[in-house]
């Protein structure tokens, strides 16, 4: 049965509209996860020798640090592993198991990158460890950390239906690393123990073993109570809230997209995400302007950040337009609407959300007037140029959002191809070029006046902008329509 599972999973891949965006996307993917191998791979072969060099115990040092390695894995999964996705609905019409559907589901995930590249750090720093003479044990310590990535896995199958795990997770990880830091309480002290008992005992290896059999148990349990038409599919109810925004209306068809996305942004997880990641995107300058990084400290990196600092919300939210719309969108474009009047309402949705942005970074004053400057022109940079270079890359971005479900509420990966890669590019490159060209022949100041000129170039464009960007629109319209019809 599971044959016939893979080969559905197969076809699916290939007859959807979106093959060759998604086939794009692997190939660079393919790029970027041979890269991450190859750093791994060095770890687990040259780590060893660094830290005797530095007058470490190998194996002491990793089990140190192993249960940061641990929480932040799961963290990176939460926001990067997509959850396989199973069409469970005709299936269940069908004579087969429902453990064996749920089954094939969670076992998916098994084989993910996110699992199988943990390997090329551990194997060969485990091989190196029984070439040193550590002994049998060595192998009994390994397949406790193999236990620990996949209890992340199924761990994770839970956080991606329930945010409050995350949350608490994320929560209790920041905590921690800040409690170490100032030297209040220092975990390492009492989770070395453990990690180090799995070498040196030959039982404690079994309690991650215990625990990744728990962890599938449950999530096994969880999806199968609600595979069922009635229940796990049913569609929620909830109240039904009006809310008029009826201050909008005095900007005609404009103001209507705009009280759309407001109710969108106030209703629905997915969206609602987007507002919590622009908040995190403002703490992200602390990375550059603090100077506790070196490699950060140049002024090409200093506006990269500005960008990020004043934009969290027009990448986030930007990034996935007209993708929010998928839902009705074939309705929407039945309907007696200028392109013009939606491109403009999203426009001004994320120039409003820039300025917010920028107003609330207003402390990092605290580390100089030259620092925020560099984050006001990132926001006029963002305003004028990447603001029409996002909406531009969401004209190719032919992925539909469900936002009926919870998963991936940071985002649909999918929504990718070399169009909206190469559009990109420029979003970053610019400012950091333009403002690096002004501070090395003239001065810092002319650095960043460098970059408002071009953020205030393309707004004086912008009608002219608009124009060509509703044009590619009515290009891709039926093609959008059609892949937005796709519901796999």
């Amino acid at each position: 049965m599971f044959k016939h599972f893979i080969k559905l999973e197969w076809k699916s891949f290939l007859r959807s509209s979106s093959f060759g965006s998604n086939l794009a996307l692997k190939i660079i993917m393919g790029i970027f996860a041979a890269l991450i191998i190859l750093e791994f791979l060095a770890l687990g072969v040259f780590s060893y020798d660094l830290m005797e060099e530095s007058n470490l115990k190998p194996l002491e040092t990793v089990n140190k640090y192993l249960i940061y390695y641990v929480l932040i894995d799961l963290v990176i999964r939460y926001f990067l592993q997509k959850m396989p996705v199973t069409n469970i609905k005709p299936l269940l019409l069908l004579p087969i198991k429902r453990s064996t559907i749920v089954h094939f589901s969670l076992g998916k995930t098994a084989i993910s990158f996110f699992n199988i590249m943990h390997a090329f750090f551990f194997v060969p720093f485990t091989a190196r460890l029984l070439y040193e003479g550590f002994g049998f044990n060595a192998v009994l310590w390994h397949l406790g950390i193999v236990a620990l990535i996949y209890s992340n896995n199924y761990i994770n199958v839970f956080v991606n239906n329930k945010s409050s795990v995350f949350y608490g997770v994320l929560t209790v990880l920041i905590g921690l690393i800040a409690l170490q830091y100032y030297n209040v309480f220092d975990l390492t002290v009492y989770s070395t123990q453990f990690f180090q008992g799995m070498y040196t005992t030959n039982y404690l290896f079994v309690v991650p073993m215990i625990l990744v059999a728990l962890v599938y148990y449950f999530s096994f349990n969880y999806f199968k109570s609600r595979l069922n038409l009635d229940d796990g599919l049913a569609k929620r109810s909830d109240i039904a809230k009006t809310e008029n925004f009826a201050w909008l209306d005095q900007f005609g068809t404009l103001g209507t997209f705009l009280k759309n996305d407001i109710r969108l942004l106030k209703r629905n997880k997915r969206s609602r995400m987007t507002l919590i990641m622009s908040g995190i995107f403002i703490f992200y300058g602390l990375l550059f302007f603090t100077q506790s990084i070196e490699s950060y400290d140049n002024p090409w990196m200093k506006v990269f950040a500005g960008v990020f600092v004043s934009g969290g919300f027009l990448f986030t939210f930007g990034q996935f337009v007209p993708s929010w719309d998928s839902a009705y969108y074939q309705l929407m474009m039945s309907q007696n609407i200028q392109y013009r009047e939606y491109i403009s309402s999203k426009w001004w949705l994320m120039v409003i959300g820039t300025v917010i942005s920028t107003i609330l970074a207003s402390f990092y004053l605290y580390f100089g007037l030259h620092t925020y400057l560099i984050i006001v022109v990132g926001a006029i940079f963002n305003i004028g140029v990447n603001s029409h270079l996002v909406m531009l890359g969401g004209a190719f971005v032919k992925t539909p959002i469900d936002l009926t479900t919870s998963k991936q509420a940071f985002g649909d990966k999918q929504a990718f191809n070399m169009k909206t890669m190469l559009i990109s590019l420029p979003k970053m490159l610019v400012p950091m070029a333009l403002y690096t060209l002004g501070y090395y022949l003239f001065s810092p100041n002319v650095g960043l006046i460098f970059v408002a000129a071009a953020g205030v170039l393309g707004f004086a464009f912008r009608n002219y902008v608009f124009n060509q960007i509703e044009k590619i629109y009515k290009t891709q319209k039926y093609e959008t329509i059609a892949a937005y019809k796709q519901k796999n």
